[in-house]
């Protein structure tokens, strides 16, 4: 949910005007509007990039997943291992572009530790996967650009952690 769609809410359910702190806060919200589509745009457009690199990181750190008895062994659970990573990328784009964690947090996040422990995967290892995730994506960016992207990748590594 953007800055807008928070301040109209809220506004609403207090049938009340916005304030003026609550337009200021759209102004600047709109002020980085380009710069977030610009990273998502980034980001989407170089995806199989980044989660090819992302996974040869991780593979190249952590032999153990893709060998015998690891949970990214063989094709099929590699592929479900690519297939997670792209997603957590579009996660990502989706915080960039409402300028907020919660898509991430309402998407991605409730549950997920559950869901990889229920599966057997563990959980430092996509902790860890993110963080090739992160590292391939902001070396894309420009400073600027990666500096605005990297608390979202931080925001899903803290939840994984």
């Amino acid at each position: 949910m953007s800055v807008v769609s928070q301040v109209i809410l809220n506004a609403d359910d207090e049938l009340r005007y916005p304030t003026t702190g609550e337009l200021k806060a759209i102004e600047e919200f709109l002020k980085t509007g380009e710069q977030r589509t610009r990273i998502a745009a980034t980001l989407s457009e170089n995806e199989k990039k980044i989660v090819d690199q992302a996974s040869r990181e991780l593979w190249r750190r952590r032999p153990d997943f893709i060998a015998p008895g690891g949970n990214a062994y063989g094709q099929k659970q590699r592929a479900l291992c690519i297939r997670d990573y792209g997603w957590y990328l579009r996660l990502v784009t989706y915080g960039v572009l409402a300028g907020d964690q919660t898509p991430i947090e309402a998407i991605g996040i409730v549950g997920v530790r559950e869901m990889y422990n229920a599966l057997d995967v563990p959980v430092p290892g996509m902790a860890e996967a993110i963080r090739c995730l992160k590292d391939a994506s902001l070396n894309l960016l420009s400073d600027e650009d990666a500096a605005a992207t990297q608390p979202y990748f931080d925001y899903i590594i803290q939840a994984m952690s």
